[in-house]
């Protein structure tokens, strides 16, 4: 028989090919190598093409990228459309890379595939065996072009020509075609027929087993869109496209399971799916795995891995696990601290255009910490933000106009931002209300001040109640009234504010039409004082160096006077010095008592 098979080589190249298909179905794949050798020397394109894919998987001779490379291209340049798609599929992946504009004669493209290893996309060339495939009638390289004028290099791209050549694909029923023909009605407008539409082709792509239609498909039957809405189907298409690989998937399956939504809890298999999900590179399975390792109830947190796995997803490009490793190099939690690395994370968070990285930074900024040029990088983010009309970053820059952070010191345009942010932020109402009582780059005007502070106060903030409270208790800006002062003080003391701690002690200690209730001040002072309010410090030292609610501690009172001096109050140092001059001169006396 092998003597036939020589005889058939010799004699007729298209029947060495036939034979060679015949001995390959046999699985005799050497000796089918050898007559297919044949054909494709002497220019059978269909020969070229199935030996270019002998030597990409080693069929009846060793692999060789090289050679299947250099078989394939021989096979394109001889009309094969089957060889077209794969040559341009192999070269959108960089598994080869023909040049095409150097690679005009045999001994040029010999050159070009002297190694087998990877090579970065050429999508010049992909385009190039695209298109002739897709003239060609090719429904695979209709799709591969879509693809390519869809998702290749800016320059090339051509959405249009694209959805153009995805349809033609589609009607022609191939599944990548029906894929990139839902995706590309997508971008259009979407009415409800459009939705079923695009609906529709995602269920022919998902017919053919595409992972990322099943997955896509489910995401529609979930939210019901083009189809009416049942979780229970999107779940179980998560699950198939899950087990196909496709890590959207498996992340939405396993939050599904971890959270127990329309389908039976199941915290192992639902953190297992989210593991194999960040482990394929899904960036956002890893940091929600990070932030699980934190927030580990009933456990302790495990900040260690936390920082493990925020770490894969910051190197996949994710600005909210960046700006979570972030603080735990701030905190020294599960990493070494360091506030250089803390501040190197948020700026590469910051600079792809995450918000609140940007203010953590300008935060870290304002400690001493970051680089010199943070401050300028930082005021120019906040103002094209702010020029775009955000009403945080343009508080933000505000902020830095009036600190004189990055920019040139200047509070009329920091009032002018402030004043644009307070349409919408509480914070920005209040500094801007502070702008008004201070007359710093505005006029003085006190009543607008009260109604910018009210405002803000309307919303919770506790400054903003006692900067409120404080001009209805001395009648600025409007009328007075102690009693609503004192409901705003009460308001912010329960947030833990120590400025309306002490301010209740004032009020309760008389004055403002108030009854005196001396023991009721002292516990404020004393709330105060232990925040480390310094005024606080100093009336709660002279409550008990006098007795003044019946408690008298001289020794603690020296204690709380100290304290208030070293914050620099100047009027609790008489009150020191008195106290320990008494403290000299009765020092016998008390001693004489002790030891009675």
């Amino acid at each position: 028989m092998a003597v036939v098979d020589r005889l058939i080589g010799f004699a007729s190249p298209t029947a060495a090919l036939r034979r060679s298909i015949q001995l390959k179905d046999k699985g005799q794949l050497t000796k089918a190598f050898r007559l297919l050798a044949v054909a494709a020397k002497a220019g059978i394109a269909d020969a070229e093409h199935r030996i270019a894919r002998c030597y990409f998987e080693g069929s009846g001779v060793p692999p060789s990228r090289a050679e299947g490379a250099r078989w394939l291209e021989r096979a394109a340049r001889h009309g094969c459309t089957d060889a077209q798609v794969l040559l341009s599929a192999l070269c959108i992946r960089g598994a080869v890379n023909l040049n095409s504009s150097s690679a005009t004669s045999a001994n040029q493209a010999n050159r070009l595939f002297e190694s087998d290893a990877p090579t970065r996309p050429d999508f010049e060339s992909a385009t190039k065996w695209a298109r002739e495939a897709a003239a060609a009638g090719s429904a695979e390289g209709q799709a591969l072009l879509g693809y390519i004028l869809t998702s290749g290099p800016e320059h090339m791209r051509d959405l249009d020509e694209a959805h153009h050549w995805y349809e033609r694909a589609a009607a022609a029923g191939c599944p990548q075609g029906h894929l990139g023909y839902a995706l590309s009605l997508a971008r259009l407008d979407r009415d409800e027929r459009r939705r079923r539409q695009i609906f529709d082709q995602l269920h022919r792509a998902a017919d053919a087993n595409l992972p990322t239609a099943i997955y896509l498909l489910a995401v529609m039957t979930e939210q019901g869109v083009g189809v009416k809405r049942d979780p229970s189907s999107a779940i179980e298409l998560y699950r198939r496209a899950a087990e196909m690989g496709q890590h959207s998937a498996q992340a939405r399956l396993g939050i599904a399971l971890l959270e127990g939504w329309n389908t039976e809890k199941d915290l192992i298999n639902g953190e297992s799916w989210l593991r194999r999900a960040a482990l394929a590179g899904d960036a956002d399975a890893a940091k929600l795995l990070g932030d699980r390792c934190v927030r580990s109830s009933p456990l302790p947190p495990n900040y260690m891995e936390a920082a493990s796995w925020y770490t894969r997803a910051a190197e996949a490009g994710h600005q909210g696990a960046t700006r979570a490793l972030a603080s735990l190099y701030l905190t020294g939690a599960g990493v070494p601290q360091d506030k250089g690395e803390a501040a190197r994370l948020l700026r590469a968070a910051a600079d792809a255009g995450d918000q609140a990285s940007q203010v953590d930074l300008a935060n870290l900024v304002l400690q001493g910490a970051g680089d010199p040029q943070d401050p300028t990088r930082i005021a120019g983010w906040f103002e094209q933000a702010a020029a775009c009309g955000d009403l945080i970053a343009a508080f933000n820059l505000g902020v830095c106009l009036v600190r004189g952070m990055g920019v040139e010191r200047d509070e009329e345009q920091a009032a002018a931002w402030l004043r644009r942010a307070a349409e919408g932020l509480p914070e920005a109402q209040y500094m801007y209300g502070r702008l008004l009582v201070e007359g710093r780059g505005v006029p003085c005007d006190l009543k607008a001040a009260r109604a910018w502070f009210t405002r803000a106060a309307e919303s919770g903030m506790a400054d903003a109640q006692v900067a409120v409270a404080e001009m209805m208790l001395n009648g600025r800006g409007g009328p007075s009234s102690t009693a609503e002062a004192l409901e705003l003080f009460e308001k912010a003391a329960a947030k833990g504010h120590p400025g309306a701690m002490f301010a209740l002690g004032a009020l309760h200690a008389g004055g403002h039409g108030m009854p005196t209730d001396r023991h009721l001040a002292q516990q404020w002072f004393r709330a105060a004082a232990e925040l480390g309010h310094g005024y606080a410090q100093m009336m709660l030292g002279r409550y008990l160096s006098n007795g003044a609610a019946g408690d008298q501690d001289d020794e603690e009172a020296r204690l709380w006077f100290e304290r208030a001096v070293a914050q620099g109050i100047a009027e609790a140092e008489p009150h020191l010095a008195a106290l320990r001059a008494s403290a000299r001169v009765y020092s016998p006396v008390r001693e004489q008592a002790r030891r009675a």
